[in-house]
């Protein structure tokens, strides 16, 4: 289900951003896409706040019928009247809104169904599905806005929510209950969130590598490729295939998790860290064959490290916090990638376009050595025969 959920997700996102192009200008559409991300970035903690006291499945479930509802009322809307900057934005925001409850409350739920022991397992086979779904519905996306519009687009999307919908509402169940914050206000529970950051290090340290990791590799693959390749003269097709090497590497690199886990995974996950950095100094130099092959392990050493990573903050963050450690690490990506991204283009622009990927690939290397001196995750196994 996980895959069917990103693939819609990737559908959807092509669609909006196609059909933005077609109806408003470049500064308008680069509005209608982005504005998902200012409520989810207002209201994320409060639904780390909610993921932290309720019943994971049931907000699960109650906002993906809210998706399912948006992109009815979008799809009806469109048949009737052309799409308009006015329903795009509104779309949008409400996507925003319902990721902002939705995903700290799913990032709970590995937690409730397999052992701490089995979560690498767990999360290699789910985020090769999630990197599957999402490159499939991607493909999918652009070929129904393109040859049926966006009514279709957002009918195919509402069906896969729909299959989402039906799949928490009878298959899944928790294995596992979780401790439970207090009931309080909402404010107060965001509060003692970030008091129990400050005085536990180790979930500390967690957050903040987290929080920072796509501020790096974003920028450098996101904007640095297409960069590389115009100034270069590859074309278009060289982002597309170094696009597609990172997602061919990630899926590897998380299913290799299953077949050959390392017995301290945390030290695992941020030596390959260490890796990812240097692959995106090396993005900025070089022909078209050395960035092909450091965009293949980017992706190897992402796939890898999200899975170990994931798995270490599941299993060790207090589950009453669990929620809203989660939101603040997609804190980071909301509030601090666009500075990120503009950052990279004007160093691009005043140095030379391989300044950026070395300071931001130097930079990941150097936050690496934060998690790497902790004795805690140098040793720490999620194995219990280790």
């Amino acid at each position: 289900m996980k895959a069917l959920s990103d693939a819609g997700d990737a559908l959807w996102t092509i669609a909006l951003a196609w059909t933005a192009v077609q109806v408003a200008s470049p500064a308008v559409a680069g509005l209608i896409v982005a504005a998902g991300t200012v409520p989810r970035a207002v209201i994320l903690l409060f639904g780390g706040v909610i993921a932290d006291r309720a019943d994971a499945r049931r907000i699960m479930l109650a906002f993906n019928v809210l998706r399912v509802g948006v992109l009815v009322a979008v799809a009806v809307w469109v048949l009737t009247t052309p799409p308009s900057v006015a329903i795009l934005l509104l779309a949008a925001i409400a996507f925003g809104v319902c990721d902002a409850f939705y995903e700290p409350s799913a990032g709970t739920i590995a937690r409730q169904l397999v052992r701490a022991a089995d979560l690498p397992a767990y999360g290699a086979a789910a985020q090769t599905a999630s990197r599957l779904g999402t490159m499939g519905g991607a493909a999918i996306g652009g070929f129904v806005v393109a040859h049926a519009g966006l009514a279709a687009s957002a009918s195919v999307n509402a069906l896969t929510f729909t299959v989402v919908v039906a799949f928490i509402a009878i298959w899944l169940r928790s294995r596992f209950r979780l401790a439970r914050a207090e009931k309080e206000p909402a404010l107060r529970g965001i509060a003692r969130g970030f008091t129990h950051l400050s005085v536990n290090p180790t979930t500390r340290t967690l957050v903040i590598a987290l929080s920072g990791l796509n501020l790096a590799v974003g920028p450098a693959i996101g904007l640095g490729l297409a960069l590389r390749a115009h100034d270069e003269g590859w074309g278009a097709q060289a982002v597309g295939l170094f696009e597609a090497l990172l997602g061919v590497g990630a899926a590897l690199g998380a299913v290799s998790v299953a077949k050959w886990r390392p017995r301290h995974e945390a030290r695992a996950g941020f030596w390959a860290l260490v890796v990812q950095g240097a692959g995106i100094v090396a993005l900025g130099f070089g022909p078209a064959w050395t960035v092909a092959a450091a965009a293949f392990v980017i992706g190897a050493t992402a796939g890898y490290a999200s899975v170990l990573l994931s798995a270490t903050f599941s299993a060790t963050v207090d589950t009453a916090y669990l929620g809203r450690m989660g939101a603040l690490t997609r804190l980071g990506d909301d509030c601090l990638m666009p500075l990120a991204m503009a950052g990279f283009g004007a160093l691009a622009s005043a140095t030379t376009v391989g300044v950026p990927f070395a300071l931001f690939g130097g930079a990941m290397m150097a936050l690496m050595i934060l998690p790497l001196r902790n004795r805690t995750f140098r040793t720490l196994s999620l194995n219990p025969r280790h």
